[in-house]
């Protein structure tokens, strides 16, 4: 049945192209390195959505660049056929193969049909994966198509241009599609592809009159020294097991990844074109990530108009490279006109790219302790996370991350991001810490440290300090498996 009309010496280059490119149609097996490759626990979170066919919806998989979005693909098609899906029902296709150039994506879905001499109307139970799908105009068009016309067959796309790709899935795609973002590894992942998980056991800890599940480091120390690596190479899977791009980060992450962004990405979409202006911006806030800004500092300091530093930003964070963190006061209002802002890097590894590997000795170390974090927090798109800043009379203070239960609209915990083991004996200098506490009625609070595991009682409140590493494991892997719809096994903020 011809439904296309294409130049058969075409055609039969993509036939061929596609049987490379699936080669389970005749072995069964994905290719033998995506097979080797460690799975991502975020894959436990992902599939279902790959699986579920009551609802008829299309996935899309997005997140910044090179986090893994398409071994995860690869590995989703394992999964199938390890769950007993015929390989022969399973289509991957990459929009950027230059050869499918100007080619829709139906006409994509029936020539793949064709090379497996399926070319009948029956299209139940397909799986189908597009890949890059970026590349193709108006894919969101194409897409939506797809599913309304071929009722039982499951479209799965991502791609790497997530600014593009979550405004026209949130323009096109009501009703049509599912979301799911891919974010850079958590330190819990890290230590699981690494395969350090020895080198943390179980750990009951008492909370607010609770006890909860949590971890201890068998070797804080070894622990230590693998988070700090983690702040400069962990946050893509590739760097992790490439000793040859630690050498020279700035090659891959900057060259491949944020050099794509700022300059096809955002222009692409925001019809940006001072693209070295964009730049600067985002080299500035990257040095400083952690601090507080205002449109009026960048300003001063870009030469930049306000109006315009605003828009980078948006554009900045639509693509996942920061995250905005607005502020409230002590007694944790919002503030009315927002003057002042935190913003972090989405994965510390963009720094250490951008500029150099950081010791734990360096006066930023503290800096890029709370980004790693806050990175641990970002994927929870169902927490509000805020910062504290206030200024009253002759007092001032700050506390580094809130969480506001969004029912009652007060604050439900708070962390204080210190990489130092001085403040257990130094409790004084967390006064502003101790008078959030009382203004808001919290019995208790994080403080992280760098090796110290204790509580400390201050009157009536109570402080856990907790090691940084430590901390950082435990957000990640709760974070993971709030993605899976299970419980957290400890409280907040310890979840």
């Amino acid at each position: 049945m011809e439904k296309f009309n294409i130049d058969p010496e075409l055609k039969a280059a993509i036939l061929q192209r596609m049987h490379t490119d699936n080669q389970w149609w005749t072995s069964g097996n994905i290719p033998a390195d995506f097979a080797a490759m460690p799975r991502r626990k975020y894959l436990d979170a992902f599939y279902p959505m790959v699986t579920q066919r009551e609802v008829r919806r299309g996935v899309i998989l997005m997140g910044p660049r090179r986090v893994g979005k398409t071994i995860m693909l690869f590995h989703s098609i394992a999964r199938l056929i390890e769950d007993g899906v015929n390989p022969q029902q399973i289509i991957y296709l990459s929009i950027d193969t230059p050869i499918y150039n100007n080619l829709a994506l139906e006409q994509l879905f029936f020539l793949a049909r064709e090379a497996l001499k399926q070319t009948g109307d029956a299209q139940e139970n397909y799986y189908v994966f597009f890949d890059e799908i970026q590349y193709l105009p108006h894919w969101e068009l194409h897409l939506k198509s797809l599913i309304d016309t071929y009722r039982g067959a499951k479209f799965i796309v991502s791609g790497s241009a997530a600014a593009a790709l979550k405004m026209k899935s949130n323009e096109s795609g009501a009703g049509r599609f599912s979301d799911f973002t891919l974010p850079p590894l958590t330190f819990n992942e890290y230590i699981d592809l690494r395969g350090l998980n020895h080198l943390l056991v179980p750990r009951t800890l008492e909370w607010n009159q609770h006890q909860v599940a949590a971890f201890d480091a068998v070797d804080i120390n070894a622990l230590n020294t693998h988070f700090v690596n983690y702040i400069n190479y962990g946050g893509y899977p590739e760097i992790v097991f490439s000793p040859t791009i630690q050498a020279n980060p700035s090659q891959y992450v900057r060259h491949d990844i944020v050099d794509k962004v700022m300059l096809r990405d955002l222009p692409s979409l925001y019809g940006i074109h001072d693209v070295q202006e964009l730049y600067r911006l985002f080299i500035h806030i990257a040095y400083h990530s952690g601090e507080e800004f205002s449109y009026e500092s960048l300003s001063k300091t870009s030469g930049m108009r306000k109006d315009v530093i605003k828009a980078y930003i948006t554009y900045l964070e639509a693509a996942f490279l920061i995250k905005v963190v607005q502020r409230i006061d002590a007694n944790a209002k919002k503030m009315q006109r927002q003057t002042t802002f935190k913003i972090y890097l989405t994965n510390p590894a963009l720094r250490c790219a951008l500029f150099s590997p950081i010791v734990s000795t360096d006066q930023l170390f503290g800096s890029m302790v709370e980004t790693a974090i806050f990175a641990q927090w970002i994927p929870r798109f169902d927490t509000d996370v805020y910062y504290a800043n206030w200024r009253e009379g002759r007092q001032k203070g700050e506390v580094d991350i809130v969480g506001l239960d969004v029912v009652q609209l007060k604050p439900a915990w708070a962390v204080e991001v210190k990489w130092s083991d001085r403040y257990f004996n130094e409790t004084r200098e967390l006064a502003s810490l101790i008078a959030f506490l009382r203004n808001n009625h919290l019995p208790s609070a994080v403080v992280t440290s760098i090796t110290t595991y204790e509580q400390k009682q201050m009157g009536e409140k109570c402080l856990q300090f907790i090691p940084a590493a430590i901390y950082a494991y435990m957000v990640g892997a709760n974070t993971i498996q709030r993605q899976m719809g299970k419980n957290s096994p400890v409280q907040m903020p310890l979840q």
